[in-house]
């Protein structure tokens, strides 16, 4: 091999692509960490299909509750397709949070953000899908100034002609 024991091992340079993922990063590690770090914990992840719906095209694959009379499915015979019960649900501390920690609080107008102005270790912004360019500059700014972690802050943003 070519290195010395001794030698220090030289350094890969990064590329200007990655330099500016480590960047953003950095200005991510600034945003408030979600204060309830609990493991959120899924009892089942995949979803219930709709019985029989993989035999018919026609057939919307979401879930609808069986009805017949000799149903196998409504029955709960061993090896047919499993029912959705209330058993499956979440733990009631972790419901609704993203995988970040947060809970999403959905965002029309930089006022909204007031809101939220201590309580930037429980939610996360989410900008709503209708809202331009410019507006969500603004909601992205003010949301930096509250120290306030944005799901979406990529969202309809171009590069500056001046840059």
């Amino acid at each position: 091999f070519w290195l010395k024991p001794c030698q220090p091992v030289p350094e890969a340079r990064p590329t200007p692509k990655i330099q500016a993922r480590a960047t953003a990063a950095s200005s991510a590690a600034v945003m408030a960490k979600p204060a309830d770090a609990r493991k959120i914990v899924k009892k089942r992840v995949k979803k219930f299909p709709r019985f029989q719906a993989d035999q018919f095209k026609r057939m919307n694959p979401a879930w609808r509750k069986p009805r017949g009379i000799d149903g196998r499915v409504r029955r709960r015979f061993k090896g047919s397709t499993l029912m959705p019960n209330i058993g499956y649900g979440s733990d009631k501390r972790t419901r609704h949070r993203l995988r970040s920690g947060f809970y999403k609080f959905l965002v029309r107008s930089p006022a909204d953000l007031e809101m939220l102005l201590m309580h930037n270790e429980k939610y996360a912004v989410e900008i709503a899908h209708n809202i331009g360019a410019k507006k969500r500059k603004e909601i992205v700014e003010r949301a930096d100034q509250l120290r306030l972690t944005v799901t979406n802050r990529n969202g309809r943003l171009r590069a500056e002609e001046g840059e």
